[in-house]
């Protein structure tokens, strides 16, 4: 091995070719290796194809404008290869704050008006990338947020969601619908009713599919991955049989903006089964949903509004490399929820049987008069 002192006798190509060939996480390290290294590994294009690996979607003429528009591609990187973390679900759960206050009146229950202004829904831009393993079968880039002109129109006071496959409009080289197949390494189905038994293809989609949601803000010129990168969770065979619901997402915080002080980013990839095993056939799934939406502690949608407060607010959160802190982070938010819907119902029972100690007690009165 050279030592460090020969090193700078090499020429810079020869640290550029080595370079070029890592991935991001690599070419970070070998960054603070030496000074040869550090100074090359600025370069943009070496971040460019880091990139370009890591999200497909980032070789696109606008995507590529886009990201040289908020820093270049090695910020890019930076700021979208570590996922979201929040572990203030604990700190918020008993908030005060925690019921929607009735004394609320609408400029404090929607935020402050002068801020929200200052965000428009054309200034976000979702940069979308799905591999199965480590093969890149979707990439899609949308412009915008859907059905968002206008300040009084209805998006803003309507639950917030994104159907990613309706509304990438400006995706001009989308490949149009996306299939999965045994070429691609699912295994082959004989029949619904024995993959019912077995799992055996729900257990390859959980462990296979990555998702990446990319959301930037051209305006403040940030960006974030608000994906768990892989799945959550799910459910198989629903609402059908053939139809397999995988779910990612992030907990985000939304201080100051809803009185439960934190949000689930839900991502919602769903798969159909089209064709099975037999007479000439393969395994076939179709992807037939991809969307986001964002969901309080209560498991109540949240509006337009609030939800542009909130993934502002997201691009500049804490984020971590490590994914067991992402799924903790999950894990403790459902956890929380869990607890939270458990006291509702122990409250509401609570209730129940106080109304009805009461009419009994009525009841009795009533004919304790009456005879």
């Amino acid at each position: 091995m050279a030592s460090v002192e020969s090193m700078g006798s090499l020429s810079s190509d020869i640290f550029y070719d080595i370079l070029r060939r890592l991935d991001g996480p690599t070419l970070a390290s070998a960054a603070c290796a030496c000074a040869a290294f550090c100074s090359i590994s600025k370069e943009e294009k070496l971040w460019e194809n880091v990139c370009s690996s890591m999200w497909p979607s980032t070789n696109r003429e606008d995507v590529k404008s886009l990201i040289a528009s908020i820093g270049g591609f090695r910020k890019f990187y930076a700021d979208c290869f570590p996922l979201i973390v929040n572990k203030e679900v604990l700190e918020y759960q008993w908030n005060e704050n925690l019921e929607y206050p009735e004394e609320w009146n609408e400029a404090e229950y929607y935020g402050d008006i002068d801020e929200f202004v200052s965000i428009a829904p054309s200034d976000f831009v979702s940069i979308v990338d799905i591999r199965y393993k480590d093969k890149t079968i979707c990439s899609k880039v949308l412009w915008g947020i859907p059905n968002a002109n206008g300040f009084n129109g209805w998006f803003y006071n309507c639950p917030f969601r994104i159907d990613l496959l309706t509304y990438a409009a400006r995706d001009d080289d989308s490949e149009g619908e996306v299939f999965l197949s045994v070429s691609d390494g699912l295994p082959p189905i004989i029949s619904m009713e024995k993959e019912r038994k077995d799992g055996k293809l729900w257990r390859e989609l959980c462990d296979g599919l990555r998702l990446s949601w990319i959301v930037v803000n051209k305006k403040i010129k940030q960006a974030a991955n608000l994906a768990s990168w892989s799945p959550l969770g799910g459910q198989r065979h629903w609402p059908t049989d053939k139809d397999f619901v995988i779910r990612f997402g992030s907990i985000l915080s939304a201080k100051d903006i809803l009185p439960c002080q934190v949000v689930e980013c839900i991502l919602i990839m769903k798969f159909r089964v089209i064709r099975t095993e037999g007479e000439g056939n393969h395994t076939t799934l179709k992807l037939t949903e991809l969307s986001m939406q964002l969901e309080d502690m209560e498991g109540a949608h949240v509006n337009g509004k609030n939800s542009l407060l909130i993934l502002k607010e997201a691009l500049s959160c804490r984020r971590s490399k490590n994914y067991s802190e992402v799924v903790e982070s999950c894990h403790l938010y459902s956890k929380v929820q869990s607890e939270l819907k458990e006291e509702k119902m122990r409250n509401e029972s609570r209730i129940d049987r106080l109304c009805i100690i009461s009419g009994i007690a009525a009841f009795l009165t009533f004919w304790y008069y009456i005879l």
